[in-house]
């Protein structure tokens, strides 16, 4: 096989051979570092000849004038190409794209001029994929594209900080983005992703996903920072400095090091701890979140994290046993990793989601074997390595349990450390990356063996043209079998369908209760009876939402006026929110009227729901299920005629009622719900649960034309008539 000529391409941001400029902005990020490592892996290959890198040219007193080199030469083999495209000055991605047609023909003429092409084009993000589509089919060359991230997850994240539709349009271009992605990977040949689930939850999203493209091959990692101990030992003063507040010092160091965000479930491993006298006799618990000053110069979100983590640390009195310092620098990682490593420790990445876990990676190529949540990318890293247990992150039980197991045995932890070492040098070592991507890549140059592809066909919008809406409790509890079937209607048209659950439930809550019944994430998690809204696949936090109904809610007073009240008793911290205070109600004392009329007279401006005849929430007047639920299609552009809601409470019934086609299962028809009977798009199904909804979704036609079959006979009955009229008019003209 002749040598190998490959082309990277990633146009926007600035790359250079050495220093790059990490950071700088949104453009200079971990795909810089990845497209720049990559090649010099690459190139370093004997059976490569030359790796080139394109990207834009930049000419700008702002920046260096690195990047107006048209080419750099970073070794015999590796070249860094810049193409002009548009004017000189540097410019954020999202003002490329009408530049990017200019950036194609340029790259052909240089390919013209040097006379002889590549034997494979792989481009980096959408704006890249755009290029890569039109050189690939100039050249006549097969293109593989890796997207670090895509479109359609990026624009629900700019929808749950609070950006309309229109603005992330105007902004973003999000819908010339997504149109790229997509004609991207109609034509690719391969698509390589950091995990599985990046394919099963983001690429499936897109109407030309074709799973059989996609290869998993995770990052490298430089293994040159993250090794175990050397003769030098480690940096003891560092040390000192992390076990300061440590009672005995020298006990194995639990770790865990991430940012400070509730995603991460820092706390459910703070409680792990708490609850294990075994692991607090044996272990310390050191948690590096970031660097602080005052926490109240922090965000919200960023306080409560460590307001919790205090709490926690404070209810099982772990002073003396948790380590949780407040600075560190970005170069102390490695060695983090290492004293932990030394003392015999154990890392632990307890996180609600976790798309990759490259933490994971660094800290088994530092010798310590993992306890990872079961979410995502530690699920490829632990079945590569067999380095550590995945553990549910939501039940601390479970993550003690397999931190005593490893602490507890001295040669299964001397295995798994071994494992972690050999598997991380096998299978995310920049050496390995380089190996696998070859071996990817070579049958598509020597053989030209491209993808056989289905009939695919775009759908007429860009986005969901619908969504379906459940709760959870008394809808998808009773039939295993018919949530898998339910869940199986619902993947197979995710792609046109927004899936949404609301619950009265804390967010926590309902995600163990998903995992336990076999739920698939959703969409869209309407979670504290409509006061907390979250977007996949990262649990992404609505904060517009949040800053929407902290309006006239002064939660202390409200706690005042029902403690006064008889028949009322407070539901376990757990089950409270910063936006709903939730209560077991006995009906034969108080009616919910009366704690209406007690907190109105009070001048409390709130919404009071009650659940099931035993549950009380009290939310802000702007909160409820169903006020969320319209500011989520709202936002989300999705019709309420075409948006399917299954109700199991009378918290549901603000939902239900108006334009939303609605459901309500057997199991709750004489309950709570039988006073919707009246409405007429309501559909009472005859069977129960999960059964009950796949019913109502028949009738309804859901995932074909979605519309409420009374109403189609209602108006073709109209129809009849006036054509009946019509008819007897005429005659009676003629008469």
């Amino acid at each position: 096989m002749k040598q190998l000529y490959l082309v990277l391409l990633s146009v926007h941001g600035l790359i250079r051979g050495r220093d790059l400029e990490l950071g700088r902005d949104a453009d200079t990020g971990g795909q810089t570092l990845y497209v720049l490592e990559l090649a010099q892996a690459l190139s370093e290959r004997p059976e490569v000849a030359r790796v080139d890198l394109m990207t834009r040219r930049v000419v700008d007193d702002d920046v260096s004038d690195d990047y107006a080199q048209p080419i750099e030469r970073v070794s015999d083999s590796f070249h860094i190409v810049r193409i002009d495209a548009g004017p000189d000055e540097y410019l954020p991605k999202e003002q490329l794209w009408d530049h990017l047609d200019a950036f194609v023909d340029n790259a052909f003429s240089h390919f013209k001029n040097q006379r002889f092409y590549p034997h494979l084009i792989h481009s980096h993000y959408a704006d890249a994929g755009y290029v890569g589509d039109h050189l690939s089919s100039q050249l006549g060359v097969p293109l593989i594209h890796t997207g670090h991230s895509l479109g359609r997850v990026k624009r629900a994240r700019l929808l749950a900080s609070g950006l309309s539709a229109e603005q992330i349009e105007d902004e973003y271009n999000m819908s010339r983005r997504i149109e790229a992605e997509e004609m991207t990977l109609a034509v690719a040949e391969r698509v390589i992703t950091s995990t599985r689930q990046e394919i099963e939850e983001q690429y499936a999203l897109y109407d030309y996903y074709q799973p059989n493209q996609m290869r998993v091959l995770p990052p490298g990692t430089n293994l040159e920072n993250f090794h175990p101990v050397e003769k030098e030992g480690i940096d003891h003063a560092f040390r000192d400095y992390l076990a300061r507040p440590l009672v005995e010092p020298d006990k194995p160091m639990i770790l865990a090091l991430s940012r400070p965000d509730r995603r991460k479930n820092i706390v459910s491993l703070v409680e792990a701890y708490g609850q294990s006298e075994w692991l607090q006799d044996h272990a310390n618990l050191v948690i590096i979140a970031g660097n602080r000053d005052d926490l109240e110069d922090m965000d919200d979100a960023t306080e409560k994290v460590f307001v919790e983590l205090f709490l926690a640390m404070d209810r099982y009195d772990l002073y003396g046993k948790v380590s949780l310092p407040k600075h560190h620098q970005r170069d102390q990682v490695a060695e983090i990793y290492r004293i932990a490593a030394v003392s015999g420790g154990v890392f632990v990445n307890p996180a609600l989601t976790e798309p990759f876990g490259l933490t994971l990676i660094e800290a088994a190529a530092s010798g310590l074997p993992l306890v990872a949540t079961e979410d995502g990318g530690p699920r490829d890293i632990l079945d590569n390595c067999h380095n550590g247990y995945l553990v549910n992150p939501l039940l601390p039980d479970t993550i003690a349990r397999a931190i005593e197991k490893l602490l507890k045995d001295p040669e299964l932890y001397a295995q798994k450390v071994e494992n972690g070492l050999k598997g991380v040098t096998k299978h995310y070592a920049w050496q390995a990356h380089a190996e696998s991507y070859l071996a990817l890549i070579k049958p598509l140059v020597k053989n030209n063996q491209r993808l056989e592809r289905p009939p695919m066909a775009r759908r007429k919008g860009l986005y969901h043209d619908r969504a379906f809406v459940t709760s959870l409790d008394q809808n998808l509890m009773g039939d295993r079998e018919a949530v898998k079937t339910l869940m199986q209607r619902l993947k197979m048209h995710r792609q046109s369908t927004l899936f949404v659950i609301a619950t009265s439930r804390r967010c926590d809550s309902a995600l163990q209760l998903m995992k336990t019944y076999g739920i698939s994430e959703p969409d869209v998690l309407i979670s504290s009876a409509g006061t907390d809204i979250r977007y996949a696949p990262n649990l992404t936090s609505d904060q517009a939402w949040l800053k929407h109904i902290d309006y006239q809610w002064t939660p202390h007073r409200v706690r005042e006026v029902m403690a006064e009240l008889p028949g009322l008793k407070r539901q376990p911290r757990l089950e409270q929110s910063d936006f709903k205070l939730s209560y077991y109600i006995d009906l034969n004392k108080i009616s919910p009227d009366q704690i209406k009329k007690s907190l109105y007279e009070a001048e409390q401006s709130v919404h009071v729901q009650l659940s099931f005849d035993h549950y009380i929430d009290i939310l802000p007047i702007r909160a409820s299920k169903g006020l969320a639920l319209r500011y989520v299609m709202d936002r989300w552009q999705v019709p309420l005629a075409k948006t399917f809601v299954a109700g199991g409470a009378g918290a549901d019934e603000d939902m239900m009622r108006g334009n939303p086609l609605a459901a309500v299962v057997a199991n709750r028809h004489h309950e709570e719900l039988s006073n919707l009977s009246e409405i007429d798009r309501i559909y009472y199904a005859e069977s129960a649960f999960e059964k009950g909804i796949l019913e109502a979704l028949d009738y309804y036609d859901f995932f074909g034309e979605c519309v409420d079959p009374r109403e189609v006979d209602a108006e073709s009955e109209a129809g009849n008539e006036a054509s009946n009229k019509a008819k007897n008019d005429l005659s009676g003209d003629k008469a």
